[in-house]
Formats: structure tokens, sequence, C-alpha cells
């Protein structure tokens, strides 16, 4: 049983448990740890059993995928990992270059969405060559803005360098007032369903577990990223890590956007059988 997760801060309330032996993952399981969009590439190619995915990469491939119940990364307003970064007011992006990131479909998904329905402009999206965790390649593409995720954005919006910016769960929220959903847990339909219930309740125990030891967490978030403690505290508990009635709303009116827009087919969403 492989198991894909997320190196960002994001994911130690999930992972911080397992890490360190309070809720080991059940024998044999082994994690396999990237970005999000390698983790997507691992899951949809049989590399993965169970992996944290991006919510538009479910959407791409639910008839391989199961979802987990109850787990998920989302936000209800600001998300703060997850920002468009611009030098020039966003209803003056028409025509003009923004970088992507190739580490989250989802927020590309988003982006776009929000340009065309909500500002209104039509910019020119190229593919940063750069990862997004590389801040000093970023810097030096051509672009009047740029989208960010992961621990890079918080040390982005802490130097100041771009005048404008843009938290992508905030306008979400204020578009739609639901909230969203950037990621979820699913298993490849063909994977053992007795294994993959035995490791997901390891997940949930594992994020009860991250959700009480905050204080615990945003010291070793600090530490591997550089940003206060402080900041990595506020910005862990301004996360939600469930995946209730509430989310779903998001969840299915974000995959009824891009059906519109022809990004992702409709589809239905399947939760794994626990009982």
């Amino acid at each position: 049983m492989r198991v894909g997760r997320i190196g960002y801060i994001n994911c130690y309330p999930v992972y911080g448990a397992i890490d360190r032996g309070v809720a080991p993952l059940p024998v044999p399981a082994e994690l396999v740890t990237g970005t999000p969009s390698e983790l997507n590439d691992l899951l949809a190619a049989g590399e993965l059993d169970v992996s944290v995915v991006s919510a538009v990469e479910y959407a791409r491939h639910a008839r391989d995928y199961i979802l987990l119940p109850d787990l998920a990364i989302s936000c209800d307003g600001p998300v703060r990992s997850v920002a468009l970064f611009s030098r020039r007011p966003v209803g003056q992006l028409e025509g003009r270059t923004v970088l992507l990131t190739a580490s989250s479909r989802t927020a590309v998904g988003l982006l776009e969405l929000l340009c065309a329905d909500v500002w209104g402009v039509h910019p020119h999206f190229a593919q940063a060559r750069a990862e997004a965790s590389d801040l000093d390649a970023l810097a030096h593409l051509p672009h009047e803005a740029v989208l960010v995720i992961g621990d890079a954005a918080l040390l982005l919006a802490a130097q100041g360098l771009y005048p404008h910016r843009y938290d992508l769960g905030e306008e979400w929220k204020r578009w739609t007032d639901l909230p969203f959903v950037f990621a979820m847990w699913a298993a490849r339909r063909v994977a053992d369903p007795r294994a993959v219930r035995a490791v997901h309740q390891t997940l949930l125990t594992a994020r009860d577990w991250g959700l009480a030891n905050l204080d615990l967490l945003a010291e070793t978030a600090a530490t591997a990223t550089g940003v206060g403690v402080a900041d990595c505290r506020r910005y862990l508990a301004g996360l939600d890590y469930a995946l209730s009635y509430k989310h779903l709303a998001g969840l299915t009116d974000f995959f009824r956007r891009l059906a519109a827009h022809g990004l992702v087919p409709d589809g239905s969403l399947q939760f794994l059988q626990v009982a």
C-alpha cells in the first residue's frame, strides 16, 4: 500500500501524528511525498493506492477513484497559501502575462474562473518553468502577476514585493459564500478496500491528533519554512480538514462552474463505504 502526501505544512495536521509514530500507518504501507501535481500524476498512473489529490484531478479521474469520507483541505474564507501576486490591480491584467504554477491544478482552475467570471479579464496565462517554491527564479521571469501556492506563498506575502495580493480562498468566499475545497483524499477503485479503510481510519485518527496539537505543529512548520511560529499557527488554524455537507456544496459548485467552461467532465462524488 503506497500512500501519497504533500510536503507542504498544510498537511502537517494530517501526517504529523504518523511521522511521530502516534498513529502509525497499517503495515505494510509506505508514504510517498511530492507536490500536488506529482501526487496527482502518480495516483493517475497507479503508482499510489491512496493519496491526497487536487479537487480538479478528482473531477477529471472520478471513474478511477473513490473518495475517503470526512477528510479534505479546505477554507471558508482566506486560505493564505494560495494567492495571486500582482504588480497592478487585477482589473488591469487584460492581455498581461500571468505565471501559473505547475504545482496545483485546482488553484489554476479557480484562478481561471475568477478571471473570466468575476474580474472580467483575460490574461495571457503562461506556465512557469520554475517551481512555485523557487521565488528567486520566478522573480526573474517576465510577468505582471504570478500564482503561488503552499509554503512559498506565505513567504512571498511576508516579503511584500508585490503591491497587490489576491487570496483565492477569500475571493471564492466573496463570490459564492461557500467554503472552497482544494484537495481531498482518494483511493484507486482497484485498491484493496480493507487496506484502504485501514489507511482512512489512520488518517482520521492522525488528523484529530494534529488539530489538538497545532502549537507543536506550528513550531515544526516554522523551522521548516522560516515563517514565524505565530503565523504558522494562525495559518494552520484557518484551514479545515473535514468534508461536511457545506464543504460538499462548495465542491460541487466549483465542479459545476468548471464543467460549464469545459474544464472538467460532469460527474458525481462517490465515497468509500466505511462500514
